[in-house]
């Protein structure tokens, strides 16, 4: 697979002060998924952020070859096509979703899982989640 966060301080501060602080640490645990992050090889990455409820992810940067391979694949726009689609928490640190898997040019069942601030495993998989490929993603 080659495959922002614009939360206010001011609104999680004020949740605080009204004593929503299990909400509010829900709330800034969530934002270390959000930002931007790289795939293995360095030439994808993608902004995440929330997108209502749920998370998704675009692709803000690609190399030339990865366009290439995505153009190829039937994306011929790879700068600005959603990857990560759909997602919900399902636990702390963990998310089901979709991943849009460009040089292949399909969707797949996918989940997410935040190894530490700076690393995230993205799995795509088929057959009810039966095989699965994964890659750790690193922010930047």
């Amino acid at each position: 697979m080659k495959m922002y966060l614009g939360t206010s301080r001011v609104w999680l501060l004020a949740l605080a002060a009204l004593g929503q602080t299990g909400f509010a640490a829900s709330a800034a645990r969530a934002e270390s998924i959000h930002g931007t992050w790289e795939n293995p090889t360095g030439d994808v990455r993608v902004v995440t952020q929330p997108c209502g409820t749920e998370l998704c992810g675009k692709v803000s940067w690609a190399s030339d070859l990865a366009k290439k391979d995505a153009a190829a694949g039937g994306t011929p726009q790879l700068v600005g096509t959603s990857l990560l689609r759909n997602y919900r928490e399902t636990k702390p640190g963990h998310w089901k979703g979709n991943v849009f898997v460009p040089d292949l040019g399909d969707t797949y069942y996918s989940t997410i899982k935040q190894l530490d601030a700076n690393r995230i495993k993205i799995s795509g998989c088929i057959l009810g989640g039966l095989l699965c490929k994964s890659q750790i993603w690193r922010k930047i």
